[in-house]
């Protein structure tokens, strides 16, 4: 029996490279996507074959709808000279970027590359992935635990993951019949490079954003990414249309 195979968008760096490698660890084989880290997405490479995976990375930029119809076909090249298969099983749409930006100063350009990142790549890259999907596979979007708590600065940026989370809902009831579930992932503050690192790298933060959190820490990389291997096992298989608070308890 064939492994399961995950793509996993923004994989070279940040919670996609931990997911990746947590994925790995279970026995999934990985194509993950990157947008400029060749040479991160290449060490991930190495790293998940010398746990005895199989991994492949392929270049995306998830703002670039046009590339998609070709990035599709070269998957299912990959696919069929990679891993002798036609189709693969879990679909992670995970890449993305911050913003922080107080409402009253925010520009119809910093807008437009949210909608572009954040809503309009991932509907459109599924959209052309749906016919590579196995029939039973998943999707897993990501969204942000600024869907349910505020913190200034970040309205656009949760206005985006919001739109994810109601996306998810509706692909999960139009993708039924396929049995295809989709559900999405909503981290809370993890200690990345997400927002400049300030989280990760700034004690003083750190500290401030901890003290909201029910747990009394901010998250780490392998919270979320040892989540989505969980999520994504059969021991969730009846999980479909929801949204997971991945966050310790954060401004509960």
């Amino acid at each position: 029996m064939s492994k399961p195979i995950a793509l996993i968008t923004g994989a070279s760096r940040g919670l996609g490279r931990n997911m990746a490698l947590h994925l790995a660890k279970r026995g999934v084989d990985i194509i993950g996507t990157y947008r400029h880290g060749a040479a991160e997405a290449d060490a991930l490479r190495v790293e998940i074959e010398a746990m005895g995976g199989k991994a492949t990375m392929m270049a995306l930029d998830v703002t670039d709808t046009a590339s998609f119809a070709v990035f599709a076909a070269t998957m299912a090249d990959t696919l069929n000279a990679d891993f002798q298969r036609e189709r693969f099983d879990f679909l992670i749409n995970n890449a993305g970027n911050g913003l922080f930006a107080s409402f009253d100063e925010a520009t119809e350009e910093q807008f437009a590359s949210l909608v572009a990142t954040h809503l309009r790549g991932p509907v459109f890259l599924t959209q052309k992935l749906l016919p590579l999907i196995a029939d039973g596979g998943r999707i897993l979007n990501v969204s942000s635990g600024f869907v349910r708590f505020t913190l200034p600065g970040y309205s656009l940026y949760a206005a985006m993951k919001a739109a994810v989370e109601v996306l998810t809902r509706y692909m999960a009831v139009e993708l039924g019949t396929r049995r295809i579930r989709v559900n999405a992932i909503a981290p809370g503050a993890i200690a990345t490079d997400f927002g400049g690192g300030a989280v990760r790298d700034d004690d003083g933060v750190n500290a401030w954003v901890a003290q909201g959190i029910a747990l009394g820490r901010v998250g780490q990389p392998d919270d979320v990414g040892g989540a989505v291997a969980a999520i994504l096992s059969e021991d969730l298989a009846w999980a479909n249309g929801t949204t997971f608070d991945i966050s310790g308890g954060q401004l509960l």
